[in-house]
């Protein structure tokens, strides 16, 4: 009888821990390269207009593509309660986020996201917000046409996308800021 018992229970935990271990592997996998550029903040009165020129409100979904310690998607959501999607390849800058998405108190409206940024699915977005070198911006550009739908809106701090002319731009205390729309 307790040798039953004990084949039992062995039984039981192999049955409970094969679909954990398959949730695990269903995980997307953490990248496998660094970061392209140093973390370096945008000022508030920068992601306050990169924010105003996009015309958030609380039906968008803002993704911030290289996104730090979260600011942009979490002003997003604490000024016009849009949902937010921060997209980071680096650890520590997520753990940051969310710690400051708690601080904020809208971590029910944000999430980051440890992964690489030109293989996150952009779909969801109707904004996108950059502060990435121009170099990335024109390797983003194809992916955010193809992948963004109508009327989304891209915003940039500081760099443009080369012959791809902005619908708006504006100066934040000598800082550029560029409005993209797709068609």
């Amino acid at each position: 009888m307790t040798k039953s018992l004990l084949s039992l229970l062995v039984a039981l935990v192999l049955a409970l821990a094969a679909p954990a271990g398959a949730l695990a592997q269903t995980k997307p996998a953490a990248p496998t390269r660094g970061p392209d550029v140093i973390y370096v903040p945008t000022p508030p009165a920068v992601i306050e207009r990169m924010l105003a020129l996009a015309k958030v409100s609380k039906s968008d979904v803002v993704y911030d593509l290289g996104s730090g310690d979260g600011r942009v998607v979490i002003e997003a959501a604490k000024r016009f309660g849009a949902r937010g999607v921060g997209i980071d390849i680096d650890p520590q800058r997520i753990a940051e986020a969310n710690a400051n998405a708690r601080a904020a108190g809208v971590t029910n409206l944000v999430e980051f996201r440890l992964a690489d940024l030109f293989e996150t699915d952009l779909r969801e977005a109707t904004v996108v917000t950059l502060y990435l070198l121009p170099s990335l911006n024109l390797k983003l550009r194809p992916k955010l046409q193809k992948e963004l739908r109508k009327g989304a809106r891209v915003v940039s701090h500081d760099f443009d996308m080369g012959d791809w002319k902005p619908q708006q731009t504006a100066n934040v205390n000598g800082r550029s800021v560029y409005l993209w729309t797709i068609q």
